[in-house]
């Protein structure tokens, strides 16, 4: 087991409530991976703490779940964060959407809490399974796009995402692409996954990739 990344946390959070569906299928996978690369993964069903919406904020309080438990215990103190969904209607869960406005609730406003937590959102990996019917790759563009601008929003880096197809429990193990091997190694590379993304400004190197250094040679005598 490769123990590089003893401090750091994935967090994975599941928004389908299949507990043997395949978004399910795509986070153990991820879990699977990370844990064998030595990072800390932990997984939850976002339906376990979250029962309801947003509500207006100046006339009601927040729902009376485990939302604020997951959120300020597992979300803030995790260094990276995989979201996995399944696609309804060309977007993501209800419950994962829910998971994105709920924290509204916690950074917004006066007082401690907000400035704490808004640095603690900040600067995180983040990446993305989805899981659909469809093969047709832009069934799941609207959620990548959503959760780079969140990235965006976080000043956070958006590692990458794996789509997956099936419609009965478990049959994304079928997907010819293989996209339970993609989302182990998206666990496994979460936080070693090379990640650039560009401004005008930015110094960068002509290679995208460093080339290999040169193999050793040996001399007669044995010595390089």
């Amino acid at each position: 087991m490769n123990s590089n990344h003893p401090k750091q946390r994935l967090l994975i959070l599941v928004g389908s409530p299949r507990r043997n569906g395949n978004s399910a299928a795509l986070a153990h996978a991820a879990r699977q991976g990370a844990q064998a690369a030595g990072i800390s993964a932990s997984l939850f069903f976002l339906d376990d703490y979250i029962q309801g919406l947003l509500p207006d904020l100046r006339h009601a309080k927040p729902p009376a779940d485990r939302y604020a438990e997951l959120f300020l215990d597992h979300f803030l103190p995790a260094d990276g964060v995989l979201f996995c969904t399944p696609i309804y209607w060309y977007g993501m869960s209800a419950q994962t959407k829910a998971f994105f406005d709920r924290s509204f609730s916690h950074y917004a406003g006066s007082g401690p809490e907000p400035e704490r937590v808004k640095t603690r959102m900040a600067g995180k990996r983040l990446g993305l399974t989805v899981a659909s019917e469809e093969t047709y790759p832009g069934a799941a563009l609207g959620i990548v796009h959503q959760v780079q601008e969140f990235a965006r929003y976080t000043h956070s880096d958006f590692v990458g995402y794996v789509h997956g197809a099936g419609n009965r429990r478990g049959e994304v193990a079928l997907d010819p692409r293989r996209p339970l091997a993609a989302a182990q190694a998206l666990g496994a590379e979460f936080f070693t996954r090379k990640y650039s993304d560009y401004r005008l400004e930015t110094p960068r190197s002509h290679n995208v990739w460093e080339p290999p250094a040169p193999a050793l040679t040996s001399t007669p005598g044995g010595l390089p």
